[in-house]
């Protein structure tokens, strides 16, 4: 299969992402988390506080510190058990699945990505390390100081010099390749995503300066990590600091410096460790090892800055409606980590004030983050727009709306109650859309950046839609509502209702929100 095909499969045809006798062996599932055998380890603490607060500007970062910090972003925070209704001929028939949760949402619960960090910090030995969320603790994979190395191959974009610790943000495909076939890699890019817009929350709240690195030498970073290729792959990079990170793009003197993968690699040695991951048989997956291939940058010559009129720009009606500006909504980001959940059959109608979706949409795009994408005079301005079909919001009549950021408008192209074709639209109807007040789109350019990063772009734009929609998910506990992450859903359908066919663009995620009632379920949260 041609790449661009499978592109298109995994948005307009996602039926076609799997094969028709696709059958999921749940027997055969490997773990949501990576275990490593036989390495030094250095234990956090795990009596992580309820509450996180800014850190004393003059205080040295510790060990206990980046401990907090990695469970907030992707420690093992809960076991539920939810019971399911089996449709057999056997009346009453339940199963019961459990999980281990996050405080971040993924597909299926399956979390495939991992985490590593490369630590600078005095009460612990300076090197690579994997995090080990299952026992909440650092395994050593490669210790030595990797501040020329790494600098080199993110293009000398940030001084490393001046981080405490860079995280490595990887995916590993069978994680939830076994569930979910090829449709699987736009997964994997969505819940990278929202695994960096929770560490940048994380960060932000803790009072560290932090960055992402989307362009990197592939093959360096993974060889450092000690990881295969066709078996895991770093999707990003981000450095953290105590002191304000400065944008590098002046440097421009060392940038043009062209440095290879290939010979950074010569100046490590391969490491060899042993990991687990339970399946006892490991389908093969072409498809996404081809993308990953195609994404692949070889050397730093291949960096680019993205222009500002590249960004996507909303498509304008004829009817406006100007939001009301309200004072910076303020939230305690652990306690609403620890409520934040994704209702589905939950959902109950309520009404919506224009106060509450004032602040949902503005508190969402508010995200001003560093990254290597944007050019030298400006932290990042989002490559991604918001569409929405609301219905029973005050002062909003029924209908469908493209959000003008720069304006805090919502600009009306059809007038309408869209429910029911939005629910006949999902693919698994799990949802009852007739319960939602608001069903949000975040919509991109078709294009996904191909002319500047090839298909590497389209993995950074559904990276960039997963960090706005952990920010819309966590503004909407907030605010007392729930939101429910869909991918199964007629891209074409909602594309149709916005009008962007003609303009290029495409919906890349839908997001149901509004009021839900509490589920009954066993869960137990795992705090020490």
């Amino acid at each position: 299969m041609e790449l661009e095909t499978f592109v298109h499969h995994l948005h307009f045809d996602t039926e076609k992402a799997a094969p028709p006798d696709w059958q999921v062996d749940w027997e055969d599932a490997p773990l949501p988390y990576k275990l490593y055998w036989g390495l030094p380890e250095i234990p956090l603490n795990a009596d992580v506080p309820l509450t996180l607060g800014g850190r004393e500007a003059t205080a040295e970062p510790s060990r206990e510190e980046l401990g907090h910090f990695l469970w907030y972003v992707y420690g093992i925070t809960q076991y539920s058990q939810i019971a399911l209704i089996e449709d057999t001929e056997e009346k009453g028939a339940v199963s019961y699945a459990q999980l281990f949760r996050r405080f971040v949402p993924s597909g299926g619960a399956l979390y495939p990505n991992e985490l590593y960090v490369y630590v600078k910090l005095k009460d612990a030995p300076m090197g690579i390390y994997h995090y080990d969320a299952a026992h909440h603790r650092l395994l050593l994979l490669r210790e030595g100081n990797y501040d020329s190395y790494l600098s080199r191959s993110i293009g000398n974009s940030c001084d490393l010099s001046d981080c405490f610790c860079t995280v490595f943000v990887s995916t590993l495909f069978w994680k939830n390749f076994y569930k979910y076939n090829n449709f699987s890699y736009r997964l994997q890019g969505l819940d990278a995503g929202v695994l960096i817009g929770q560490s940048l929350e994380v960060a932000n709240t803790m009072g560290i300066s932090s960055r992402v690195c989307y362009q990197f030498l592939d093959r360096s970073i993974n060889h450092l990590l000690g990881l295969s290729e066709q078996e895991e792959s770093v999707y990003a990079v981000i450095p953290l600091s105590i002191n304000q990170l400065n944008n590098s793009a002046e440097n421009d003197h060392i940038r043009r410096e062209s440095v290879s993968a290939t010979e950074l690699c010569r100046e490590v040695p391969l490491l060899e460790h042993v990991s687990y991951n339970r399946s006892k048989r490991v389908i093969d997956y072409p498809m996404l090892r081809k993308m990953n291939e195609a994404s692949i940058l070889e050397t730093t010559r291949s960096f680019v800055r993205i222009q500002k009129d590249n960004h996507v720009k909303p498509s304008l009606g004829p009817e406006v409606i100007m939001l009301p500006f309200t004072e910076r909504f303020s939230y305690d980001l652990a306690s609403i980590c620890q409520e934040r959940r994704s209702p589905d059959s939950d959902f109950m109608m309520g009404k919506v004030s224009q106060t509450q979706l004032s602040t949902l949409l503005n508190e969402t795009f508010s995200i001003s983050y560093q990254n290597d994408l944007d050019d030298r005079h400006g932290n990042a301005e989002t490559r991604i727009s918001l569409y929405g079909s609301f219905y029973n919001v005050e002062g909003v009549p029924n209908g469908a709306y493209a959000y003008d950021k720069s304006a805090h408008a919502l600009r009306r192209i059809t007038q309408g109650d869209f429910r029911e074709s939005l629910q006949y639209g999902l693919i698994v109807p799990n949802v009852n859309l007739f319960q939602v007040p608001l069903c949000l789109h975040f919509v991109g350019d078709k294009e996904h950046l191909k002319k500047e990063l090839g298909y590497r772009g389209y993995r950074i734009q559904q990276m960039e839609a997963g960090i706005l929609v952990q920010k819309l998910l966590l503004v909407s506990c907030a605010l007392g509502m729930g939101g429910h992450p869909l991918l199964g859903f007629d891209a074409n359908q909602c594309d149709e209702l916005y009008r962007i066919n003609s303009e290029g663009k495409s919906s890349l995620i839908q997001i149901p929100v509004g009021p839900y009632r509490p589920r009954a379920w066993l869960k137990g949260r795992l705090l020490s």
